[in-house]
Formats: structure tokens, C-alpha cells, sequence
């Protein structure tokens, strides 16, 4: 499969696991609003989400897939099979323990991701249940990342981007159906998270099994494939998932600001995780598994090219959803949320955050762009440093800033800790020769500089003719924003078109390439 087929087969289902996750927070926003339940059921869902990220998203598949690759690429699949299933049953032994322990501790572990929650009476209390009832999920997703790392390997995109949709469906279906049979709204949700992660573990087991692999439990075996997993797992969590540890300090901060801080968060990440999701990780996705066989066959004009390619179309489209995403912050926020307990106020907090986070989507989507040039060649020593100085960095402009700005400054210290990650990534990459941005990646890049500009311009005047209708209600608000972010595809796409960014076909084109041409002159665009 070419990368730009599975780029669009990871970013469409992508795509529809984002609509259909808009859908489900319009959902808890209406049920939930932003008080004591709602923060109380974010931090129990944000706690095996967080390992969801780092290990169906970020570390497991960082570091499992080159070495799953390579036994395809060098030994067959024969000896590809054996190495998923020793490394399975060692997952899933690791995670049994895990799980057990963390039901046990769940009361001490709530105090630290959420200590503002200790002087509210009942909060933590229910923090703590819900988590319990939640956290299995982390078992069934975690196995489920092994198995989609194989169909990504097999070049099988659709089942693994398909699956988190299912996540979506099933919290939407507890709310419209189920919520009145518990105690709360929250402790159903709870326990749809548990249900999704079985959904998703039979759903990807069924496809690894018509592709010629039924991942079963076997002896426990340490293998050196399997201890070679294992010395690259625990520092790619830290390093693949600097976004989310980021979100997980911010929780812990966000608890001590002030009632609803921790779901201004959640909302104004929920959107920020759109296009991230459809651009970052689906580019990541696909860029990991052919990095790695091209590395694996000695192929490195390949290698660069297609490292080249991705950045471009990532950049291509980060750059204007991130101005998007400032510019129509208000109006996004009030369209999806603001209605049942969600309130005005709610809003104008959630969309200030929302601002913070859009001024760091291209840097969240460049650290998931340049690490697969890192883990392709079993390199996770690197990402680790430059993540830990991040993180310091994350830390500091937090506490600084949560003082002053409030929520506001938590997302902040997120988007500028991101932007230090991706900057120190391209710039080891350069100095250590493994990347180098060619001359159609650097004449393009002020081009849709300034296609961005005019696309921004264009919805700052538009928005300012709109906003009246946004005051009406969702018979108004909806037909605005859905014309509001019609106008930035079409300026933006004729601005892109006309000052050179891009062609489809070219776009197309490159993309396809199985192996690298002859590099253009210096310059060329």
C-alpha cells in the first residue's frame, strides 16, 4: 500500500472516530456539564486513556512494529508469528498484574492524579469508583495494540483506524440507553469504557485471524526478540508520548485551580485531538511500518524521501487547521457544547483554552511526524533525553503560569514544552544526517505560510459578519460554523493552489513513490 493510501485509509477512519467522539462529548457536556460528576468521570477516563495513548498510539507500537517488520522482512512470517505470540502472552501476563494492582491502590493513585479533589466532599470518592470500574480497559486495549501493530505491518490500515470508533459508539449508546439504570451518568460511562475495550480486542482479533495470525496465549518465554521488546518499550512510553504525560500534569494542576478547570481541559483537548488524530498519528501510522522495511533492506534515498513526503503533507495540513482552530475557537466551542449544563461561561473558558492548544498543533503533530525516524532505526535513547527536558520544561511553565492565567496557563506550558520537543527532534535528525529537508519541502513551506494567512484574514472578516447568529441557538449556530469552515477549505485550498504549495497530482504523485528519484537542485520547489 502507498503511503498516501494509507495515510487517507488511517486519517478517514480517523476522522469518523473524531466525529463520532464530538458527537459523545456534545453527549456528556449536555449530561455532565463541567461540575464535580463530570471532572470526577474525566480523571477516571483520562487515567487508562493515558496508558491507551502510550501504548495503542505511542510506545508499544513505536517499538514493536520495527521489530516485527524486520522478522518479516528477514526471516518470513513464520518467525514474524512466533515473536507476536511470545510477545502477546508476555503482555498479557504483565497487564493482568498490572491491572489487579492498580484496582487495589486506585483510592492512592486518584490522590496523586488528582489531589484538588481530596477537600471536595464525595469527589474523590467517586473518582476512585468510577476509575475501578474503568480501568480494565487498559487490559484489552493494550493487547489490542499488538494486534494492530501486525495488521500495520501487513500494510492492513483499515481494521486498527476503524477500531477506536467503537470506543465512541459505545459511550454514546451508554448515555441514550443505559444511563438511567445507574447510579449516575458518569457510572455508565464508566462501565461502556470497560465494554469498548473488549469490542475493540474481538474486532482486531478477527481480522488478525483472516490475515493469517490467531494471536494466542503460549508459554511464557522470554525470547531475545522478546527482551529486546522490552529494553525498548519503557523509554519509548516516555519519549512517543510526550502529548499526554503533558495532559496528565496538566490534570493534576488543573485540580487545584478551580472548579471545572480539569473539564475546560478535556473540551478544548477534545477538539484540539481532531486534527491531530487525523493528520499526526494517521502520517505516523503509515510513516513507521515502511520506514522501518526500507531501513530493514538498506533502501535510505527511500527512507528520506518518504520521510520528506510525510512532513510535507503534514505540514500541508496542520499549519491551517492549527489558524482554524485559534480563529474560530469561540464559535466551535459554542456550537458543539454550549447547551444543558454547559454555560456561557463554560464557553468562553473552554474556548481560551482551546486557543493555547491550537498555537501547539503543529508542534503535537511534528513530535508524532520525526519520531518514526527515530524508533524505524531502534533509537530510543534520543527521544527519551529530549522528552525529559521537555517535560522539566512543561512542568515549570505550569506551576509558573497557573498562578497568573489559570487553566489558560496550563495549556500553555503544554504547547510550548511540544514545540521544544518537535525543534530538538528535526534539529538531532539534521546534525546526525538522517534527515534533511529537501527543496520541494523548503520552497513549499512559505507558500502555505501565506495561503494560511489569507485563509485566516478571510475568516476573521467572515466571523466578525456571522457572529450575531451564533448567539441563536443550534438552528443558527450550525449552518454558521459549517459555512464558516467551508470558506477556510476554499480559500485556503485556492490560496495553497494558486501561490504553489501544492498539486494533487503532484501531492499524489510523490507520495506513491516506492523508492526515492533523482533529487532535485537546492531550491527547487
Amino acid at each position: 500500500m502507498s503511503l498516501l493510501r494509507a495515510i487517507t485509509t488511517v486519517g478517514g477512519y480517523t476522522l469518523l472516530s473524531r466525529v463520532a467522539g464530538f458527537v459523545r462529548d456534545i453527549l456528556i457536556a449536555r449530561a455532565l456539564g463541567a461540575g464535580a460528576v463530570a471532572d470526577a468521570f474525566f480523571v477516571a477516563f483520562r487515567f487508562p486513556n493515558l496508558f491507551r495513548s502510550l501504548f495503542a498510539e505511542g510506545a508499544f507500537s513505536a517499538a514493536f512494529v520495527p521489530l516485527f517488520a524486520g522478522q518479516l522482512e528477514s526471516e518470513g512470517r513464520e518467525a514474524a508469528w512466533r515473536f507476536a505470540r511470545e510477545a502477546y502472552t508476555v503482555l498479557a501476563l504483565l497487564l493482568l498484574g498490572f491491572v489487579a494492582l492498580m484496582e487495589i491502590v486506585m483510592p492512592w493513585a486518584m490522590i496523586a492524579l488528582a489531589p484538588g479533589f481530596v477537600g471536595v466532599p464525595g469527589k474523590l470518592d467517586l473518582a476512585v469508583e468510577l476509575s475501578r470500574i474503568a480501568f480494565p480497559y487498559l487490559l484489552f486495549i493494550s493487547l489490542s495494540s499488538l494486534q494492530s501493530g501486525v495488521l500495520n505491518s501487513l500494510g492492513h490500515f483499515a481494521a486498527p483506524a476503524a477500531a477506536p470508533i467503537l470506543l465512541n459508539l459505545t459511550l454514546i449508546t451508554a448515555l441514550l440507553g443505559f444511563d438511567t439504570l445507574a447510579p449516575t451518568p458518569g457510572h455508565a460511562l464508566a462501565w461502556a469504557v470497560s465494554a469498548a475495550g473488549v469490542l475493540q480486542f474481538l474486532w482486531l482479533a478477527v481480522h488478525c485471524h483472516r490475515a493469517g495470525l490467531t494471536v494466542t496465549l503460549t508459554r511464557p518465554r522470554l525470547s531475545p526478540l522478546v527482551r529486546r521488546l522490552g529494553r525498548r518499550v519503557v523509554p519509548v512510553v516516555f519519549g512517543s508520548s510526550l502529548y499526554q504525560v503533558n495532559l496528565l500534569i496538566g490534570t493534576i494542576l488543573a485540580s487545584m485551580v478551580s472548579d471545572g478547570a480539569v473539564s475546560y481541559l478535556y473540551y478544548a483537548d477534545r477538539v484540539t485531538q481532531l486534527p491531530l488524530g487525523v493528520i499526526g498519528i494517521a502520517v505516523g501510522t503509515a510513516l513507521l511500518p515502511l520506514l522501518s522495511r526500507q531501513l530493514k533492506a538498506g533502501d535510505l534515498p527511500a527512507a528520506r524521501w518518504s520521510q520528506n513526503r510525510a512532513l510535507e503533507i503534514a505540514l500541508l495540513l496542520t499549519v491551517p487547521a492549527a489558524a482554524a482552530l485559534i480563529t474560530l475557537a469561540t464559535p466551535i466551542t459554542t456550537t458543539l457544547f454550549e447547551r444543558g449544563a454547559f454555560t456561557p461561561e463554560d464557553t468562553r473558558a473552554t474556548a481560551a483554552a482551546m486557543i493555547a492548544f491550537g498555537a501547539g498543533l503543529p508542534a503535537f503533530v511534528l513530535v508524532k511526524v520525526l519520531t518514526p525516524a527515530f524508533y524505524a532505526r531502534e533509537d530510543t535513547a534520543t527521544p527519551v533525553r529530549i522528552a525529559a527536558v521537555a517535560m522539566v520544561v512543561n512542568v515549570v511553565l505550569n506551576l509558573a503560569l497557573m498562578g497568573p492565567l489559570g487553566h489558560i496557563g496550563i495549556a500553555l506550558g503544554t504547547t510550548v514544552s511540544s514545540w521544544l520537543n518537535a525543534v530538538a527532534l528535526a534539529v538531532v535528525l539534521h546534525r546526525r544526517a538522517l534527515f534533511s529537508p529537501d527543496g520541494r519541502l523548503l520552497g513549499r513551506l512559505p507558500r502555505l505560510l501565506g495561503a494560511t494567512a489569507l485563509m485566516a484574514g478571510a475568516l476573521v472578516g467572515a466571523l466578525f459578519l456571522l457572529d450575531p447568529l451564533l448567539d441563536h441557538g443550534d438552528l443558527a449556530r450550525i449552518p454558521a460554523l459549517a459555512g464558516l469552515i467551508a470558506l477556510g477549505l476554499v480559500v485556503y485550498g485556492g490560496a495553497a493552489w494558486l501561490l504553489g504549495a501544492t498539486s494533487v497530482a503532484d501531492l499524489k504523485g510523490a507520495l506513491r513513490r516506492p523508492r526515492a528519484p533523482t533529487p532535485p537542485e537546492a531550491g527547487t520547489p
